[in-house]
C-alpha cells in the first residue's frame, strides 16, 4: 500500500532563505509541529542519518537519501513496517520561490496512516514560509 500527498506554496522568500531552514535540522521543530527534536549525525549531506522525535512521542530513525544543496532534499523515516519519504523542493520564481513537499507512506495501513502523517503539512509549510520571509 502507498499513500502520497503533494503540496506547493509560493513565498516572497528566496530559495536560499528556505534552504537555510531546511538544511538546519535543529530548526525543524520551529516550523514543523510534528517534529519535537532532530539529531543528525554528521553534516547535512546524502547518506547522513539521525533520529527524529515526532509528536506522540515517536522516535524514528531517518536518512537523507537525496541532498541537492540550495534546491532539494529527501528524507526517509522508518517506523516499524512503514517507510515515510518526504521530498522537499524549492525553486526560484519571479518575486521569490515556490516550495513543494511530497510525502509518500509505504507499508501496511499506509492509506490510513498517510493522512495522519500529513495532517500538519499545511501548518508546517505556512510556518516555514513565515520564518523564511523573516530572514
Amino acid at each position: 500500500m502507498t499513500f502520497a500527498l503533494e503540496r506547493t506554496v509560493a513565498t516572497s522568500a528566496t530559495p536560499a532563505d528556505v534552504w537555510a531552514l531546511w538544511s538546519d535540522p535543529g530548526s525543524w521543530s520551529a516550523w514543523d509541529p510534528a517534529v519535537q527534536s532532530v539529531a543528525l549525525e554528521g553534516h547535512f549531506a546524502e547518506g547522513a542519518a539521525g533520529t527524529m522525535v515526532l509528536a506522540g512521542p515517536i522516535e524514528a530513525p531517518f536518512v537523507l537519501e537525496i541532498v541537492e544543496p540550495g534546491a532539494r532534499y529527501l528524507d526517509r523515516l522508518t517506523i516499524g513496517d512503514l517507510v515515510i519519504r518526504i521530498d522537499h523542493l524549492v525553486v526560484a520564481v519571479h518575486g521569490g520561490a515556490e516550495i513543494t513537499v511530497r510525502t509518500t507512506v509505504e507499508g501496511p495501513g499506509a492509506d490510513d496512516i498517510g493522512p495522519i502523517v500529513t495532517q500538519d503539512t499545511p501548518v508546517a509549510m505556512a510556518r516555514l514560509v513565515e520564518l523564511a520571509e523573516a530572514r
